[in-house]
């Protein structure tokens, strides 16, 4: 079991990082889709607070992911597929990286402009009484929902686009990150 990527295959802890985001985004996403549909049902209400915590533990992982993916860049797997292909695969894990980094950014800014005090796994972050910025809260108002959507639509897009390499190409993408050769 390799703990760095190589050119066959994802080492342990990229793949490791990779599903446990996954799972937290498929959360993620859970909680903001029964947000938007059953506000005010208790099931929304009893997951809603975790709407947070998960998209804050989500952003320290895309973090240490990214610079995990940084450290390996040489060692990576190349795309499969034309060179347009290639960097198509490219730019949209850029842009996923990017929104998952951007979107729970929004959101912290957002809290810590409300003054009312970030509280996460029991820790008080931010304490309660600190001064309104209503910029901050402005900026996450107007785009963490948007961008929040952008980036579930671009995992969908993800997600199709590993079937299809697995199911149609079978061209051992998937398999590089499912077992790691």
């Amino acid at each position: 079991m390799r703990l760095r990527d190589s050119a066959q295959g994802y080492g342990i802890v990229s793949r490791t990082l990779h599903w446990s985001m996954a799972l937290l985004l498929v959360l993620q996403l859970t909680t903001a889709a029964l947000h938007l549909l059953a506000g005010e049902s208790a099931a929304a209400k009893t997951v809603w607070p975790l709407h947070f915590q998960i998209g804050f533990t989500l952003w320290w992982l895309v973090l240490l992911r990214g610079t995990w993916a940084l450290a390996n860049y040489r060692n990576r797997p190349p795309h499969e597929g034309s060179p347009l292909q290639a960097r198509a695969a490219t730019a949209g894990h850029l842009a996923l990286y990017a929104l998952m980094v951007v979107v729970p950014t929004l959101a912290l800014l957002r809290a810590a402009g409300r003054g009312s005090g970030v509280r996460l796994y029991g820790i008080q972050w931010l304490p309660e009484g600190t001064p309104e910025v209503p910029a901050l809260t402005a900026a996450g108002n107007l785009l963490h929902g948007t961008f929040g959507w952008v980036l579930a639509s671009l995992v969908v897009g993800h997600v199709a686009f590993a079937l299809w390499h697995g199911l149609v190409r079978r061209d051992g993408t998937l398999s590089r990150m499912w077992r790691g050769r």
